[in-house]
């Protein structure tokens, strides 16, 4: 096993490239931070492609898919929730990032209020980070985050009277 990479899979097995977001989640020292950066550009190709539905529609996927990937990822690393795994920080990403429609500047304050959601997890975010095992537990505490982050957001654009382009 490389030790860089604290998993059995191989890194070309879907799971691997998935559960590390095409292996964003190997970039050094800020995993979580790189996954949530990565899923920036698919946002916005969503967003662009389909509006704010396809981005929801995408982030159950990443949720649903998630939760297999990152299970099996947890299953053949032994680890809980390897710092590699950041396909819960992908799909928490883009839930945060469907009131921003294609603004730049609500996309760098969506990348932010996630950013600090997932790292504060708040109630229920820290229960499920620490109860929950498996892929759902892995997944689950970021979309949480990305709920309360997403709210936040809107909070932003409310109290601003923005209008996202």
């Amino acid at each position: 096993m490389n030790p860089k990479i604290p998993t059995s899979l191989p890194v070309w097995h879907p799971a691997f490239l998935i559960a590390t977001w095409f292996g964003s989640g190997l970039l050094p020292k800020i995993p979580g931070t790189w996954g949530s950066a990565a899923a920036l550009p698919f946002a916005w190709v969503i967003m662009w492609v389909g509006g704010p539905w396809a981005l929801l529609a995408g982030a159950v996927l990443a949720f649903a898919v998630g939760v297999w990937a990152a299970g099996m990822y947890s299953k053949h690393s032994g680890i809980k929730d390897a710092g590699p795994i950041v396909i819960d920080e992908v799909a928490g990403q883009w839930l945060t990032l469907i009131p921003a429609g294609l603004d730049p500047i609500l996309f760098i304050i969506g990348f932010f209020l996630f950013r600090a959601a997932d790292i504060l997890k708040p109630w229920p975010a820290n229960w499920a980070d620490r109860v929950l095992d498996g892929g759902l537990g892995v997944m689950l505490d970021d979309i949480f985050a990305g709920i309360y982050a997403g709210l936040g957001l809107y909070a932003v654009i409310w109290f601003f009277g923005w209008t996202p382009t």
